[in-house]
C-alpha cells in the first residue's frame, strides 16, 4: 500500500478479511461524497472523538453504534405489523449515549451540502433533532411511531410498506418461471455464490433451522447469492436466501445472512462492556431486541462455517427514507430529522438498566442540563470538518487508481475462511 496518504492506508486495513468483490463497490462508494465516506468510515469516525472528554462521561445506554440518515427504516416485525426504527445494530454495546447523539448530528452536517441546505437550515435540523430527543427522554416513556397516527413522510413510508404484496416485493430481486421463483444475479443487488459448495452448506444451515423450529418445509432454501447492500457493511460475508416460507412462487420468503463482525464502538471505549457476549451475532441480536418496540421477523443468531451470523427476515432498501429525493426541501427533512431524534430517544430508554447501562432517571437527570448539547454540537462541527479532509485525501488517492491497484496486489487483504 505504498504511496497511499495514511487516511487511506486506515480504511484499507479497517476493511480487511471482506469479499474483494464487495469490498470494491464500497470503496467505489466512498469515493462518491462525503456522507457515503461518512457512512463507510465510522471506526475512522470514532477516532476523531475526544474519549477524554467530559461529554463521553455521560450516562450509558444500549446504543446503536452508528447512527445516521440511512440506519432507520420501515420493516415488518414479529408480529407482521409495520414499524418505523432503528434498524442496524451491527456496532451496538452499553456505552455513553452521546455517541449515538454525536454521530447522528455530524451526518446532519456533513450530508447538509448534497442536500442543498443553507447553514441556517443545517443549524434548525440540529436544533430539532436534539429538542424532539430531549423531549422525549424527558417524557421517559418508550414509545413508536403509530402506524394509524403517523404523519408525513412516516405516513407514506409505513403506508407504502403495508400495501406492499409479498409478490410485489420479491418481484424486486427474484424472477419466476414455471411456478418457481430464482434471484436476479444482477450485479447490482445480488452477486453469484462463489461456489456450489457454499449453496450445499447454505442449505445444511436452513435445514437445520427449519428442524429446530419445527418448520423444515419453511425454510427450504430455493436460491441464494452474495447480498449487496449498505455501505459501512459492504464487503462483509452476507447472503440473500430464498425459501420456500409458505408456498411458491408468490408466498416465498426472503432472508438476509450477514456476518457479524465485532463492534468498532466496544473497541473504541476505555472501559470493557460488563457483558462479555457469547459471539457478536448474539450481542446484535440481543441488544436489537432491547432497544426496537418490535424486532424483526425471524431475527435470531446462527452459526455458519463456525461463524456469528444474524439471519433475519429480509428488509428491502425502499423502505428507508431516501433523502437525495429532498433536495433543498429543508421542511420535510425536518419532519424526518425530528422523528428519527425521537425514534433514537425511545431505543435508548430501552436500552436503560441492561447489562450495567445507567437508570432512565439518571438518563433524564442528564439530558436536562444544556452543556451536552452545546459540547455535541461542537465536537460533532469538528469531526465533521476533519471528516471532509479525509474525504478529500481518499478522493485523491482513489482517483489515481491506487486504491484498487493495492487489492488487486494482494493488499494484505485476507478474506475470511470457512470452518472444516
Amino acid at each position: 500500500m505504498s504511496g497511499l496518504h495514511d487516511v487511506t492506508r486506515q480504511i484499507l486495513a479497517q476493511n480487511a478479511d471482506r469479499d474483494l468483490e464487495r469490498l470494491k463497490l464500497k470503496l467505489h462508494a466512498m469515493r462518491q461524497d462525503p456522507f457515503a465516506f461518512f457512512r463507510g468510515a465510522n471506526p475512522l469516525f470514532l477516532g476523531l472523538l475526544p474519549r477524554a472528554h467530559a461529554l463521553f462521561g455521560a450516562p450509558r445506554t444500549l446504543i446503536c453504534g452508528d447512527l445516521h440518515f440511512e440506519n432507520f427504516g420501515a420493516f415488518k416485525g414479529d408480529n407482521r405489523l409495520v414499524y418505523f426504527d432503528v434498524n442496524d445494530f451491527d456496532e451496538a454495546c452499553v456505552a455513553p449515549f452521546t455517541l449515538d447523539v454525536v454521530r447522528f448530528v455530524a451526518s446532519i452536517k456533513i450530508a447538509a451540502p448534497g442536500l442543498k441546505l443553507e447553514p441556517a437550515q443545517t443549524r434548525q435540523l440540529v436544533k430539532g433533532f436534539l429538542d424532539a430527543y430531549q423531549d422525549a427522554i424527558l417524557d421517559g416513556k418508550p414509545r413508536w411511531i403509530e402506524r394509524s397516527l403517523a404523519e408525513g413522510v412516516f405516513r407514506t413510508l409505513l403506508r407504502n410498506a403495508i400495501r406492499r404484496s409479498r409478490a410485489q416485493l420479491l418481484d424486486r430481486f427474484s424472477k419466476t418461471k414455471d411456478g418457481a421463483r430464482r434471484l436476479r444475479i444482477d450485479g447490482r443487488r445480488v452477486l453469484p455464490l462463489p461456489s456450489a459448495d457454499v449453496m450445499r452448506r447454505l442449505k445444511r444451515l436452513l435445514g437445520e433451522i427449519g428442524a429446530a423450529a419445527g418448520d423444515r418445509r419453511f425454510f427450504e432454501l430455493l436460491d441464494a447469492g452474495r447480498r449487496i447492500a449498505g455501505t459501512g457493511s459492504l464487503g462483509l460475508e452476507r447472503y440473500l436466501l430464498l425459501v420456500r416460507g409458505r408456498g411458491s412462487p408468490d408466498a416465498n420468503f426472503a432472508l438476509d445472512l450477514k456476518f457479524a463482525a465485532p463492534s468498532a464502538v466496544i473497541g473504541w471505549l476505555a472501559e470493557p462492556q460488563a457483558q462479555q457476549w457469547r459471539g457478536d451475532a448474539v450481542r446484535v441480536v440481543t441488544l436489537q431486541r432491547i432497544m426496537q418496540a418490535i424486532s424483526p421477523a425471524l431475527l435470531r443468531p446462527v452459526q455458519f462455517d463456525g461463524a456469528p451470523f444474524v439471519l433475519k427476515e429480509l428488509q428491502p432498501s425502499i423502505d428507508r427514507l431516501d433523502f437525495s429525493h429532498w433536495r433543498g426541501k429543508a421542511k420535510r427533512i425536518s419532519g424526518a430529522v425530528a422523528g428519527m431524534g425521537r425514534v433514537a430517544a425511545w431505543a435508548h430508554l430501552r436500552g436503560c438498566g441492561h447489562f450495567g447501562a445507567a437508570s432512565g432517571e439518571s438518563l433524564r437527570a442528564y439530558v436536562l442540563g444544556r452543556a451536552w448539547r452545546l459540547d455535541t454540537d461542537r465536537i460533532a462541527a469538528r469531526a465533521n470538518r476533519t471528516m471532509l479532509r479525509a474525504w478529500r485525501t481518499y478522493a485523491a488517492d482513489y482517483d489515481t487508481g491506487a486504491v484498487i491497484a493495492s487489492l488487486d496486489g494482494g493488499g494484505g487483504l485476507r478474506p475470511r475462511k470457512p470452518a472444516d
